[in-house]
């Protein structure tokens, strides 16, 4: 069944035509169903090569998944789909593997960590564009802790408040991620460090009046001791901030409002 939103745009199908809307289009996209049956991809021989790299997908989107925990719950201010970005990245970082064959190629993110520096989860509203401010920071990963500094903050001159909320708060986070490589075994992709694959820690800061000044502060975000000893040369580690704005709520106090903010990974170590 095919609905009509407005002028030109519907969602559904007609006749083997499906129409649906993604976050961060305005368009209305179009595709036509059908193809080969499920049984014919899962065993003819023409298919052997699609399906190796259906394997590789599913370690693609277990990749592009986990990373969002490893983002600390910053992919909340996102304002476009950032799983299929992720799930891409992930592929692009299979092909550098050019040692093992198709459907058995490694995801060596500790190889590539430059692949999610600076990864901006905004693309209309980019984090810089946000927070007009350098925030100096580092990453200690023989103590699984990071500091950033956040330095003097004027909020009128400093924030681009572009929805005009009475609040923000600065969010901090750290995660981990683990390359990944095929388990033939179990037919899965598995992450080379499981205890520490898609961990992460979140600082979260106090609400202020979008019209104050705040005063320099370091951010100090550490995992528990015991973790320092599963951390190896396979484990990357994720170091993003946020801005987050929000409103007067039902009980008085600020809450968040959704998709209001803007994040990035401000480091990778």
């Amino acid at each position: 069944m095919a609905i009509i939103k407005g002028a030109f745009q519907m969602t559904g199908s007609i006749r083997g035509v499906s129409f649906y809307s993604m976050r961060g289009s305005d368009k209305t996209i179009m595709r036509t169903k059908g193809g080969a049956s499920k049984n014919k991809i899962k065993t003819s021989p023409k298919f052997e090569g699609l399906r190796n790299h259906q394997k590789e997908w599913a370690g693609c989107t277990s990749f592009g998944s986990t990373a969002r925990y490893a983002l600390g719950g910053l992919h909340r201010l996102a304002d476009y789909n950032l799983t299929p970005v992720l799930n891409g990245m992930a592929k692009n970082l299979m092909k550098l593997d050019t040692e093992s064959e198709v459907g058995m190629r490694r995801l060596n993110l500790s190889a590539f960590p430059q692949a999610l520096e600076n990864f901006n989860f905004n693309r209309k509203t980019p984090f810089n564009s946000v927070l007009r401010v350098t925030v100096p920071c580092r990453i200690d990963r023989e103590k699984l802790c990071a500091g950033v500094e956040i330095p003097r903050i004027n909020a009128l001159n400093d924030i681009y408040n572009y929805q005009q909320l009475p609040y923000f708060r600065i969010i901090v986070a750290m995660g981990l991620l683990s390359d990944m490589e095929r388990d033939d075994t179990h037919s899965i992709y598995k992450a080379c460090v499981p205890d520490l694959h898609g961990y992460s820690i979140v600082q979260t800061g106090a609400w202020h009046p979008s019209q104050s000044i705040l005063q320099p502060e370091v951010v100090r975000i550490e995992f528990d001791e015991k973790d320092c000893v599963y951390v190896n040369e396979r484990v990357t580690i994720l170091l993003s901030m946020g801005i987050e704005f929000g409103k007067v709520g039902f009980t008085g106090e600020p809450e968040a409002m959704k998709y209001a903010g803007s994040a990035k990974v401000i480091a990778v170590g």
